[in-house]
């Protein structure tokens, strides 16, 4: 059993804000206290929403009507949600950092390697960094749009041992028109897709069920086991923490399988995606057993996009199989699709590389 040494916790909006979008002052109270606990022998890293409802309340507004709208309340809420977090640890002599991302941040390697030395440093100096989305300025375009998917990115590139994922649900439900038949106990990488889920979000939040398979498919990959929980339950953190080690019987526990490495993480969930290569089905089960992609497996070539860049490989179905950093740019590729290795020099006139995508560029999703 993995010895819990970093553990990601995202605590949702309909966690942090109560039904009146008024701050649930104390069962924050007791989350931090359980976090301050937690952090005498581990790493803790806060994922929290509640900036834009926070905003809401304190301007009294209802919901924004755009995004401007919604970036100037994340401003406010921000600042007050911040305070808070700083008071309530204030009382263990725990200190927090701010950090504010888009997916700009984890889209270019270089910011995406600041980033994450940045967060190292913060937890070497014995501080719990709060990381939330810079609502301020992300625009649609470079926004994750749900801290689900923002906690499971962050969980993946800091090498952490599990993701806690605070809602106001118990766990995954089996029906979820019908609440009675209870909830997943387990999910793992062979039954995720199975899972029925709705996109409804709470009140004063982005994110769904369906936000969090995302995040839980992230984790999967990334080898990082994760778990759902409601997070108004007494000892919730501690609790899980425990369950961890012995009998995992509170909320749904999402089973890691195979671990990438972290560049191949980059690749699969955090670099921008600049096009698509669909291949044949020889090419699609050739790429399952972890080997290059070459010219003559390419059917189709969608996008522009240049070497160096990141794109998706779909099947011949059109379901997306893996994500890969290309040697040849779009235009070379409509140009040699379908050929063999050798005949790339007599159609470009060079040949830099054999591969289209090498395997150790690769990420299987």
């Amino acid at each position: 059993m993995v010895d819990l040494k970093r553990i990601v916790i995202k605590l949702g909006s309909s966690v942090i804000l109560k039904e009146s979008g008024e701050l649930n002052y104390e069962c924050l109270k007791s989350l931090v206290r359980e976090m301050a606990e937690l952090q005498k022998m581990k790493q803790i890293i806060i994922v929290s929403s509640g900036a834009i409802g926070i905003g809401r309340t304190v301007l009294r507004i209802a919901r924004p009507r755009n995004l401007s709208e919604k970036q100037a309340l994340a401003s406010v809420g921000q600042a007050r949600l911040i305070q808070v977090y700083e008071n309530l640890f204030s009382e263990y002599g725990i200190k927090v950092g701010q950090v504010l991302l888009t997916r700009e941040d984890l889209q270019d390697r270089y910011r995406y390697l600041n980033a994450r030395n940045t967060l190292f440093k913060l937890l070497d100096y014995g501080v719990i960094p709060v990381i939330n989305e810079n609502d301020t300025v992300a625009v649609e375009e470079i926004k994750f749009g749900d801290n689900d998917t923002l906690s499971a990115l962050i969980a993946s590139k800091m090498d952490a041992d599990l993701l806690i994922i605070l809602s106001d649900v118990e766990g995954v439900y089996r029906d979820e028109q019908r609440p009675e038949l209870g909830i997943f106990k387990e999910i793992s990488e062979k039954n995720i897709a199975e899972i029925p889920v709705s996109t409804d979000a709470s009140a004063f939040g982005a994110g769904g069920i369906a936000t969090k398979i995302e995040a839980a498919k992230i984790m999967i990959a990334s080898g990082i086991p994760m778990v759902l929980a409601r997070g108004d339950h007494p000892h919730i953190l501690l609790t899980l923490v425990e369950e961890f080690r012995t009998r995992r019987i509170t909320g749904t526990w999402f089973i890691s399988g195979r671990k990438l490495s972290g560049r191949k993480r980059w690749i699969a969930f955090s670099a921008e995606i600049k096009g698509s290569i669909v291949v044949d089905n020889g090419a699609a089960q050739a790429l399952r057993k972890n080997k290059s992609l070459l010219p003559s497996g390419i059917k189709e070539v969608e996008g522009d996009f240049v070497s160096g860049d990141v794109v998706k490989v779909l099947d011949s179905s059109g379901q997306e199989i893996a994500r890969g950093l290309v040697y040849y740019s779009s235009d070379e590729l409509r140009k040699i699709a379908g050929k063999q290795t050798c005949e790339i020099e007599s159609i470009l006139g060079y040949r830099d590389y054999d591969e289209v995508i090498h395997s150790d560029n690769l990420a299987l999703l």
